[in-house]
């Protein structure tokens, strides 16, 4: 463990976010499958109300130290987007193919580099500029623009991916001068408090196997939070966001494995134009991290 923690920052973010972009995209595949039958909201609030349970102990052990926040200003407008990017990813993946919805999800990458350089003054050169665009064009070859995958759910993804990446520049604020529990306790309890009532509303009683899998996406989403926390706040938000493309070939494989979809070969065209642009970037990332460490007073080395 102390290795890990030894590594450079933008290396243990990208591990960290890695590990976060595999829990989370398990947790939507299962999101999906229980969304057969369950509404979205009502999945949405039995999966933050896991999470309440596994973030109890923890919190207990410190509190109320655990839950005392600098910015509550800021943990509160946190909730709010959180509650827009889970409702509008969770209502795509479970009326769209699962490649499809993680794919619109991944303009979430374009609204961290745009909300990162406006509010975390963030240097992002041309090149790292230039890997996005590319990644973003080969989110678009996947969708093909003008065809039949543009529709309502589409517009879901595309406003959760908004919210989602503003969150993500959220945590890097936040994780400066909150603790991991602080922020995770605002994001589950918040959301949790304000889809109580609706999921009440719309409630349908779930099946023993849909108890189990709604368990399984508490635990899944838990610790992909944390991961998430521990990478932005140790990884620059816009590299860090170029990792994130991973989660279509985990997406492409559980689709595949549970709904039986496989993608079309313009999905897999569009993702290796992404994974390119993104072992681009951390290339590009790795050698600007070299040349400041070779000589610390030189300029000019933001181009990156």
């Amino acid at each position: 463990m102390q290795r890990f923690h030894d590594l450079p920052d933008n290396f243990k973010g990208a591990i960290s976010v890695t590990l976060a972009a595999f829990l989370l995209t398990a947790a939507v595949a299962l999101i999906k499958l229980a969304g057969e039958r369950l509404p979205v909201i009502q999945l949405l609030f039995l999966r933050q109300l896991g999470m309440a349970f596994m973030l109890y102990p923890v919190l207990a052990r410190d509190f109320p130290n655990s839950i005392k926040t600098n910015k509550p200003g800021l943990q509160l407008v946190r909730v709010g987007l959180a509650l827009i990017a889970l409702l509008g990813g969770f209502t795509a993946a479970v009326n769209m193919p699962l490649a499809d919805a993680t794919a619109l999800a991944f303009a979430k990458s374009f609204f961290v580099t745009v909300f990162a350089v406006i509010f975390l003054r963030e240097v992002v050169g041309p090149y790292r500029w230039f890997a996005l665009v590319v990644g973003f064009l080969g989110v678009a070859v996947m969708l093909q623009p003008g065809s039949s995958g543009y529709n309502i759910y589409g517009i879901f993804a595309i406003a959760g991916a908004a919210a989602a990446g503003l969150v993500m520049v959220i945590l890097r604020i936040l994780s400066q001068t909150e603790s991991r529990e602080s922020m995770m306790s605002y994001q589950i309890f918040g959301v949790g408090g304000i889809t109580l009532i609706p999921a009440v509303m719309a409630w349908v009683a779930p099946t023993p196997l849909e108890w189990l899998i709604v368990v399984a996406i508490s635990i899944l989403s838990f610790y992909a939070q944390r991961a998430n926390i521990f990478a932005y706040k140790h990884g620059e938000a816009s590299l860090l966001a170029s990792l994130d493309y991973v989660r279509l070939l985990f997406a492409a494989a559980l689709g595949y494995l549970l709904f039986d979809q496989l993608p079309q070969l313009t999905t897999w065209i569009g993702a290796g134009i992404i994974i390119v642009a993104a072992i681009f970037t951390v290339y590009r990332e790795a050698k600007r991290q070299q040349t400041l460490t070779r000589a610390p007073g030189a300029r000019g080395f933001n181009n990156t």
